[in-house]
């Protein structure tokens, strides 16, 4: 296959000597997450999941409760997931977990195609050598949770790919646009894949996506990405049908 990659693709080895076997770098030491991230992830999760509900109306406390972690951790985990419209801020009142809207779902995956698309494609082009490893077993990890119809650990796989993905895309802007639509759209899919949604097809196209990242197929991530956001809308479309 053609090399696909553009020149400024940050290389895991240094230049090699004509015929010198390549030298690859070592797998990087996975770093604990710190106590905001930690309070990010697990609250998020909860919102994705249903566990807080929308319209629920919370408190920083509960959510140190909930969590085991202190009060400033989770408010700034509070402030990221306000920014991803996912917690609204309702002075002297507590935290509202964000409505869902459907129609704004549709408005939602017109921008999310084109930026995704964008930073498939880049992350194909840009990933470095460990990344793609990674990408390789989310791919493995997609399929197994497509055999097992397992809806929780695909929330959980399909978050740390989304996070893969806007590392390895390198572009600060896209991943600026990205960021305030992943929550959403993950919540929308979990609280209605069950009526119209394919759990199986839906991580086997995840799959897709992650196995072109990982084999720099900067096409086949584009391409893989567009069938899932056709899936997508499909999936949206029929949701807004079922509630009329």
């Amino acid at each position: 296959m053609t090399d696909t990659r553009d020149s400024d693709h940050p290389e895991d080895s240094s230049t090699a000597r004509p015929g010198a076997r390549r030298r690859m770098a070592p797998l990087p030491v996975k770093t604990r997450p710190t106590l905001k991230e930690q309070a990010y992830e697990q609250i998020e999760e909860a919102i994705v999941t249903l566990r807080l509900p929308p319209g629920a109306v919370v408190s920083e406390q509960a959510m140190s409760e909930m969590t085991g972690i202190g009060r400033t951790p989770i408010r700034e985990a509070i402030q990221r997931l306000a920014q991803e419209n996912l917690i609204v801020v309702l002075p002297q009142r507590g935290l509202l977990v964000a409505e869902m809207d459907v129609r704004k779902q549709l408005r939602l995956l017109e921008t999310r195609r084109e930026v995704e698309r964008l930073i498939a494609r880049s992350a194909a082009r840009r990933a470095t050598e460990t990344e793609r490893k990674r990408f390789a077993q989310l791919a493995a990890d997609f399929l197994a949770e497509a055999e097992s119809n397992d809806d929780t650990n695909f929330v959980r796989t399909d978050r740390e790919f989304n996070e893969l993905c806007l590392v390895a895309a390198r572009n600060e802007f896209a991943e600026g646009a990205m960021r305030l639509m992943h929550g959403l759209s993950r919540r929308f899919w979990y609280v209605h894949y069950k009526q119209a949604a394919d759990l199986p097809e839906t991580a086997r196209l995840h799959a897709a996506i992650a196995d072109a990242i990982a084999r720099a197929d900067v096409d086949g991530a584009g391409q893989a990405i567009d069938r899932l956001l056709d899936l997508m809308e499909q999936f949206t479309k029929a949701t807004v049908l079922s509630d009329f």
